[in-house]
């Protein structure tokens, strides 16, 4: 059987939302705001209802900037209109003044959340910053800890949804223990990142909204599968639903025979 339904198997497919690579300095790629406008577009006319930006960071030199993530943001905004949620991962350190500033933007855009702005072992700083905005604040998505450290989160108050991925917090199980979590105290748990792990959760739990599908640029075609598979693990439809796998496991369809082929030793 599949994993997802081994867990419980609460749905079988999930709207998933186009998560951004960061900015860049490369023409044609993520190097202004008007091309995240352009790559939103895009996106949106492959299917994605929902889009996450990971806008600049070093090493670009003028990161990070919160004028111009805020700038990227309302670029892409007025580019897809007011019917698609949009949300931001400013994982660039900020400080706290910093952070507020783009968060009051952000609600004035009508983000769906607001991801990781500044350092999060300082607990406090999330706390004070969900209580002085309305916008949900999301995490903590690299804090160590597992589900330990997002309980102290949550009795702080310092998000309103948890955040939690297979491949940050330790596995499948963690995962599915910050998530439950999250569920008793009436909170969502947004699952990080891609890959077969993080969706098998996903499958099988009620509080998750969407499927974290990337990283994605200008320059690359996710829809192509890596050389060692013969298919991807989450293919998605022109309405923007990722369908659970059905094959056994985690359903990842490897190319046993390219791994094979290239193996460098056996030690």
């Amino acid at each position: 059987m599949p994993v997802w339904k081994l867990l419980g198997g609460y749905r079988d497919k999930v709207p998933a939302y186009g998560s951004t690579m960061c900015g860049d300095d490369l023409p044609g790629g993520l190097s202004t705001p008007e091309e995240y406008a352009s790559f939103a577009e895009k996106l949106v006319a492959r299917g994605y209802k929902a889009i996450k930006l990971h806008t600049w960071m070093p090493p670009v030199s003028f990161a990070p900037n919160p004028k111009m993530d805020v700038k990227a943001c309302a670029a892409v905004r007025e580019a897809v209109g007011p019917d698609i949620d949009l949300m931001i991962d400013g994982y660039h350190w900020y400080s706290r003044a910093e952070a507020l500033y783009i968060g009051k933007e952000l609600e004035k855009l009508n983000f769906a959340w607001f991801e990781e702005p500044m350092e999060e072992e300082s607990m406090s700083s999330y706390a004070w910053l969900a209580e002085n905005l309305s916008i949900p604040i999301i995490g903590p998505e690299s804090l160590g800890g597992k589900h330990h450290s997002r309980a102290d989160w949550v009795k702080a108050g310092a998000c309103d949804i948890l955040r939690a991925g297979a491949n940050g917090v330790g596995g499948i199980s963690p995962t599915l223990k910050v998530a439950n979590l999250a569920e008793s105290f009436g909170m969502d748990c947004e699952v990080h990142g891609n890959g077969a792990a993080s969706l098998a959760v996903i499958g099988a739990i009620k509080n998750c909204r969407w499927y974290e599908r990337g990283l994605l640029h200008p320059f690359l075609d996710y829809d192509e599968p890596a050389a060692y598979l013969h298919s991807l693990i989450d293919p998605m439809d022109d309405e923007g639903m990722v369908s659970l796998p059905t094959r056994p496991g985690l359903g990842e369809d490897i190319n046993f025979a390219y791994i094979e082929a290239n193996t460098v030793s056996h030690d």
